[in-house]
């Protein structure tokens, strides 16, 4: 019996018997995945690497797209089973495009793992005027699931998972004004809403998808050293969000609980993974296993958790609708 996650339902933690400490080797073991084909977009930095290399170490076929193709063979350089085609988050063209090469194979899609995504950057917008925030971290997600959607379907038994961030706690969506145009760009903002857009979107996306065996998911990967995710953000930001201190040296507590790029890919390895989901879905994950739903009106920033207002089945369906509207895409699930 297929389970939904709608106003948090399903928000309890599963006893997975992982952590945050639990690494990818951990959450893959005695996994089998030959015969699968996923995409990982992003699969080329981060944790994009370390999922490509996990999955593709169980036997998946991995397709990742990605922006910089001659980067991406670099860092992806001695990993089996993996196939680079190019495109960019920003590019509504080259989404259309790789989605349309990737359908004329005939091959069915086992696991989107959509990974790739930017932080507090400064105000840009891309070719149809959206914020780059919004449109990296959940428009194309969006566009880019809806273009598959056939081979989703085909594979009989799929999944979908969104990387998204506690950051999702900075902002909710302005459904009046998302992309910045009569009120002040704040990146933190922007950053919240598009990583809320995104638990949304899978909470939604389950909904509509799960009688065609296809589930949904949104993970935080974790605060995690080495990544390059964070590099244009000013230093006075990372002083704001108390993560340094005034000479711009990591406060120790900070330090200490940051992740492994292993454990910060292990989340998203896990929901696209974990038997224990078979009959869940539209859950927001973190540490390994299923999060727990934060308290209505909270207000301060917490380091675990999922905000109420991210799973609220109203506005799913409503940022759905304004989606399909911003990008032209009718993303019909049927």
């Amino acid at each position: 019996m297929k389970q939904y996650n709608n106003q948090g339902a399903l928000q309890h933690p599963l006893r997975s018997g992982f952590n945050a400490q639990s690494t990818t080797a951990d959450v893959i073991a005695g996994m089998d995945l030959s015969g699968k084909i996923a995409i990982v977009t992003g699969g080329n930095a981060g944790i994009g690497v370390e999922t490509t290399r996990t999955l593709a170490a169980a036997g998946a076929t991995v397709i990742v797209p990605a922006r910089d193709v001659q980067k991406a063979r670099k860092n992806l350089e001695g990993i089996p089973q993996v196939e680079i085609e190019a495109m960019d988050m920003m590019d509504p063209a080259t989404i259309d495009d790789f989605a349309e090469k990737f359908l004329a194979s005939g091959r069915p899609l086992h696991l989107l793992i959509n990974n790739a995504g930017i932080m507090w950057v400064p105000l840009r917008r891309d070719a149809r005027g959206i914020e780059s925030q919004l449109a990296t971290n959940y428009i194309g997600q969006f566009h880019l699931t809806a273009r598959l959607w056939p081979a989703l379907k085909a594979a009989n038994g799929a999944r979908v998972v969104n990387v998204s961030s506690l950051g999702h706690q900075m902002g909710g969506v302005d459904f009046d004004d998302p992309n910045f145009l009569h009120r002040p760009y704040e990146t933190l903002q922007a950053y919240g809403q598009s990583k809320t857009a995104s638990n949304l979107f899978a909470l939604e996306l389950d909904n509509r998808a799960a009688r065609f065996q296809v589930r949904a998911y949104s993970v935080h990967p974790g605060s995690i050293g080495g990544t390059e995710l964070g590099r244009e953000a000013p230093l006075e930001l990372f002083q704001q969000m108390g993560f340094v201190d005034e000479q711009g040296n990591m406060r120790p507590e900070v330090l200490a609980s940051l992740k492994t790029v292993p454990q910060g890919a292990a989340t998203t390895v896990w929901a696209a993974t974990s038997p224990l989901l078979n009959e869940i879905g539209g859950v927001y994950c973190e540490d390994g296993d299923v999060a727990e739903l934060l308290g209505p009106g909270s207000a301060k920033l917490h380091q675990s958790g999922v905000s109420p207002a991210s799973l609220d089945a109203h506005s799913a369906q409503r940022l759905w609708s304004l989606t399909e509207t911003l990008t032209g895409i009718e993303f019909d699930i049927r």
